[in-house]
């Protein structure tokens, strides 16, 4: 299994969004692409995807911006992850052969767990507004 770029830049750009929630301050793209590390014509794309998504609302202009549609409790990880790839866990549907059925259920329970730990972690989990976490060795 492995997350898309696009699911991992997304969350690390709401997570931004969420720091400046509240602030009345809107987000430039270019400020969200240097601070995040992501490339400014890729996140344009998934940008959209958050808007369309009802994620994330924008204004266009000088004081143009991106902003949190909804408080950064109300939007977790799995709002995300739909708004950008559509579905958490997509199972192919075959189910055929002698443990076709039991390899599936298996599936169908991570899927269902997946579905219930993405809906758990909130936005204002993951951007955490205080001094920069620190690391011990």
């Amino acid at each position: 299994m492995k997350i898309s770029v696009q699911v991992d830049y997304a969350c690390r750009v709401m997570a931004e969004l969420a720091r400046l929630h509240g602030s009345g301050e809107l987000a430039q793209i270019e400020h969200l692409a240097q601070t995040e590390a992501v490339p400014a014509n890729f996140l344009a794309q998934i940008l959209l995807k958050l808007r369309n998504g009802g994620l994330i609302t924008s204004r266009r202009g000088n004081h143009g911006g991106y902003t949190l549609a909804r408080p950064p409790d109300e939007i977790t990880l799995y709002d995300i992850l739909v708004a950008v790839e559509g579905c958490c866990l997509q199972l192919s549907g075959n189910a055929e052969g002698r443990s076709g059925r039991r390899v599936k259920k298996v599936w169908e329970d991570i899927s269902r767990l997946l579905v219930e730990r993405t809906k758990a972690c909130t936005l204002d989990q993951l951007s955490h507004k205080g001094a920069a976490e620190m690391y011990y060795i």
